[in-house]
């Protein structure tokens, strides 16, 4: 329906790190979200593409209705500045999301590094 009433669209499915498109892996959420991420990519929709981010470091204050994820983010916050290229933060999936839908992205299937790298040149073509 998206493709008959937009034909001039992209689609973009954020899904996430360790989603296992051979659909044989042993855990079931990365089989169910490899499945769906290859049905997109086979559906013809257009221009489709597969962000898969890992750990997402929420920005400006922002905070979790969820205890839990307030006291693991907390907990892990040494490791954003131990390994600043293995995690993404909620501007810089904004950001790649941008760049793909303005002017797409190199590969259809997006790891956390592809996503930081999309961000990176949308805020270079912003800065200008």
């Amino acid at each position: 329906m998206l493709a008959a009433e937009s034909p001039g669209s992209a689609f973009v499915y954020v899904s996430g790190a360790g989603a296992d498109s051979s659909e044989m892996g042993r855990v079931m959420w990365a089989r169910v979200r490899g499945r769906l991420e290859n049905e997109l990519l086979a559906k013809g929709l257009g221009p489709t593409w597969i962000f898969r981010p890992g750990f997402i470091q929420p920005m400006k204050g922002v905070r979790s209705r969820t205890q839990l994820y307030n006291a693991l983010y907390t907990a892990l916050s040494p490791l954003t500045r131990l390994m600043p290229r293995l995690i993404t933060t909620t501007e810089k999936l904004g950001l790649a999301l941008i760049r793909a839908a303005r002017v797409g992205a190199p590969k259809e299937v997006l790891e956390f590094r592809d996503i930081n790298r999309l961000a990176e040149a949308e805020a270079a073509y912003l800065a200008d």
